[in-house]
Order: structure tokens, then C-alpha cells, then sequence
């Protein structure tokens, strides 16, 4: 198996086990009575599984061969929202580094059909990582105060949180 074939099954991992965190974190917000970021991560889940799918198609239709990974158990308990949230952020930084990785070694090897493939995983880590910022700043801005997680929860159920983010994103500008 080529190296960049082997890597992309490697990401694989990273996409699936992120997917599980997700869920997990889902479950957990769920518990709590946190119904809108419960919501939103579980959306997350779904979308870290679809990534997984958008490159198992992608070796698919390059008739590489898959290798699907072995997902450990995910973390179960968090300190608070603002630590599930702390997490959110790394793993997506996480995903960034290997993505960035995946294109270096798709640009190395002249892969051009891996490169246009991996465009819009970096553009959707871009993404990733500033929503995870901005819900990072307004956890941090409601700190102990119940009544301001609620409100952001609210606003998670609405779909009306990040709706400043997701503008400035698909409007080229920084989040």
C-alpha cells in the first residue's frame, strides 16, 4: 500500500474516533438537561462520520484499498461544559495537523486528484476550529453564571449560536 493510502486509512481513525467523542459528549450534555449543545454535538458526530465517509469514497473511487479502524471507548465525564469544550478544540486541532499532513504528503507526491480531495477538508477545518474557538470565548465569558449557560444553550437549540461564525466563514473573513 502507498504511503498516502496507508495515511488516509490512518485518518480514517482520527474522523471515526471523533465522531464516538462526540457522541459521547452528546449523551452527556444530554444528561445534564443541556438540550442545545446536546444537539449541536451530536450534529458534530454525524458530520466527523461523514468526513470518514467523503474519504472512504474518495479511496474507493481510486480502487485503494479501505481499512476501517478499531474506535476505542470514549471519555464519558466532563468537568464542566467549558472542559467538554476545551477538548472539542484540541481534537479539531488535532484533525488540522494530520489534514495538513495528508496534503503535504499528497503535494510531495504530485497527487493532484489527493490534493483536490483534501481542499475542502482544509477549508472545513478552518471552519471547524473557529466554531470550537468561539464557543471556547463564550463559555469563558459565562463562566460560573448559570443563567448565561443557559441562555448559550438556548441559543444552541435556536440554531442561532454560531450564526456569526458560519457568516464570516462563508464570507471569507476571519472568525
Amino acid at each position: 500500500m502507498q504511503p498516502l493510502i496507508r495515511a488516509i486509512n490512518n485518518h480514517l481513525a482520527s474522523e471515526f474516533q471523533a465522531s464516538h467523542a462526540y457522541l459521547a459528549m452528546s449523551i452527556w450534555l444530554r444528561e445534564k438537561d443541556l438540550a442545545g449543545f446536546s444537539q449541536y454535538m451530536l450534529q458534530k458526530s454525524n458530520e466527523e462520520r461523514g468526513h470518514a465517509s467523503r474519504m472512504i469514497t474518495y479511496l474507493v473511487d481510486c480502487d485503494a484499498e479501505v481499512e476501517l479502524p478499531t474506535i476505542q471507548a470514549p471519555q464519558r465525564q466532563w468537568d464542566s461544559v467549558q472542559h467538554l469544550f476545551d477538548q472539542v478544540a484540541e481534537m479539531e486541532r488535532e484533525v488540522t495537523a494530520s489534514i495538513n499532513r495528508l496534503y503535504a504528503m499528497a503535494d510531495d507526491a504530485g497527487d493532484r486528484s489527493a490534493s483536490s480531495m483534501l481542499d475542502w477538508f482544509v477549508e472545513e477545518q478552518i471552519q471547524e476550529e473557529a466554531e470550537a474557538r468561539f464557543v471556547r470565548k463564550r463559555l469563558r465569558l459565562a463562566g460560573d453564571n448559570a443563567a448565561a449557560l443557559l441562555l448559550l444553550d438556548q441559543q444552541f437549540l435556536e440554531g442561532t449560536a454560531l450564526a456569526f461564525v458560519k457568516g464570516q466563514a462563508g464570507a471569507g473573513g476571519a472568525a
